[in-house]
């Protein structure tokens, strides 16, 4: 996970440098719309527009990986609690020793 973090770093900081690098001024047509602007905030618009579509598309992932977790929270408490009474049992019952 650490090595995706770093890769995604880097590869945001070699964005930002592409896109300061790239400043000459020019016109985007997408379908009906035109939009004229320096080409760096052209590939910022277009890196933010990336960014975002991937955090939507993840999101329903990190949804069920949260609720996934709540629920083994829930039967580990529940386990605790059981082992808790057991515990508690076997300490109240009295030892019996038989001799064959």
């Amino acid at each position: 996970m650490i090595f995706f973090l770093i890769v995604g770093i880097i590869l945001g900081g070699v964005s930002v440098l592409f896109i300061l690098e790239n400043a000459m001024p020019i016109t985007v047509t997408f379908f009906a719309w035109q939009m004229s602007g320096s080409l760096s905030t052209v590939l910022f618009a277009a890196v933010l527009s990336g960014v975002a579509i991937a955090l939507l598309v993840l999101l329903p992932s990190f949804i069920k990986d949260d609720m996934y977790v709540s629920v083994l929270k829930a039967q580990k408490k529940e386990l605790e609690n059981e082992l808790a009474e057991k515990t508690r049992q076997l300490a109240e019952t009295p030892a019996v020793i038989t001799v064959v």
